[in-house]
């Protein structure tokens, strides 16, 4: 489960992030390509853009069903 306490530093702020944990597997962005990307950096991948529309909420719930090292977390509704 992700860590709140531990989320990458460029998520942008609401219901949907990245913890440190994320092993960059490029999974989340190829998944929900509205919301995710990967960092600057190339360590990890981040929260870019807040879902804005059931679409991209299903895609974010996908990415997050599906990330094999659990590190996107939902915080509810913010």
């Amino acid at each position: 489960m992700a860590d709140p306490d531990d989320k990458v530093p460029e998520n942008v702020p609401g219901k949907y992030y990245v913890d440190s944990s994320c092993i960059i597997c490029s999974l989340c962005p190829e998944l929900a390509p509205e919301n995710f990307a990967e960092a600057p950096d190339g360590t990890h991948d981040y929260v870019y853009k807040q879902p804005e529309n059931e679409e991209e909420e299903a895609a974010c719930q996908d990415a997050m069903a599906q990330c094999p090292v659990n590190s996107i977390g939902d915080d509810g509704d913010e």
